[in-house]
């Protein structure tokens, strides 16, 4: 069979220049692979490849220095936006993001990241929501919708027991240092295509110097919610989504 000849102007993706050629690990139907897509195209577009510092924690987050080749520092479990403030502090010119799942950042690293924001950090924090602990076996984390088993609550969240699901994007609302928060997903190519454009304001926001940026996404985890991914999916659709709603959450300036 012929080789057949793949001109550049016809050619519709391809793999982003900062992809690794390294094995991803995530389970079919994850949203890492596809938000890892995203950034590596944003930070190449953006010329960001020499400035661009990555801090990735603990869980499925953790690996994503496989994945991206820029420079990234690893930080323990929850302290990721306290190690991006010190690197941003320290090279102000460079683009500094975290990368963290909802098990990590609303539980542990809530503070960090609550004071971060309430700082006006010139830092960007890519948040992977998907209401569970996927890496440790399934657990509820502070996401999880009421109703939702996991393998802590097996009957489903319980209020009275496990207390009520928090939106951290929604409580940074009211302060200054937060600029720029949106939730985004990635479950159809629309929705990809909205989350590139949100994750290229967020880094325009920090090197503009106009403070703390969030861009949470809204994520299935199949295998944590034993699930097939179009069912996940389609429960991600029919029952996350009512609760954390798509769209720009705020955008404003520092205060003068």
């Amino acid at each position: 069979m012929a080789e057949v000849e793949i001109r550049e102007e016809n050619k519709v993706h391809a793999r982003p220049r900062l992809i690794t050629d390294t094995v991803m690990h995530y389970c079919p139907g994850c949203s890492h692979g596809t938000v890892h897509n995203l950034i590596a195209e944003v930070i190449d577009e953006m010329g960001l490849e020499d400035k661009a510092v990555g801090i990735s924690p603990v869980g499925c987050a953790v690996f994503a220095y496989n994945y991206i080749d820029v420079d990234w520092v690893e930080a323990a479990h929850g302290r990721a936006c306290a190690v991006a403030t010190a690197v941003k502090r320290l090279h102000p010119n460079n683009m500094v993001f975290t990368y963290q799942g909802d098990g990590d950042l609303t539980a542990i690293g809530a503070g960090e990241t609550i004071h971060a924001a309430a700082r006006g950090e010139n830092i960007v924090t890519i948040f992977i929501n998907n209401s569970i602990y996927g890496m440790t076996g399934g657990q509820m984390s502070p996401t999880t919708l009421l109703g939702m088993r996991t393998a802590t609550t097996p009957a489903g969240r319980d209020a009275a027991l496990n207390g009520f699901p928090y939106k951290i994007m929604d409580m940074l609302t009211h302060l200054d240092g937060a600029t720029y928060l949106t939730r985004q997903s990635v479950h159809t190519p629309a929705a990809v295509r909205k989350c590139k454009k949100a994750i290229s304001k967020a880094f325009e926001n920090a090197m503009a110097g106009n403070g703390y940026s969030m861009v949470e996404v809204v994520a299935s985890c199949n295998s944590g919610w034993k699930l097939s991914p179009v069912e996940a999916n389609r429960w991600m659709e029919e029952n996350v989504m009512p609760n954390y709603v798509m769209g720009d959450v705020k955008c404003s300036t520092l205060p003068k």
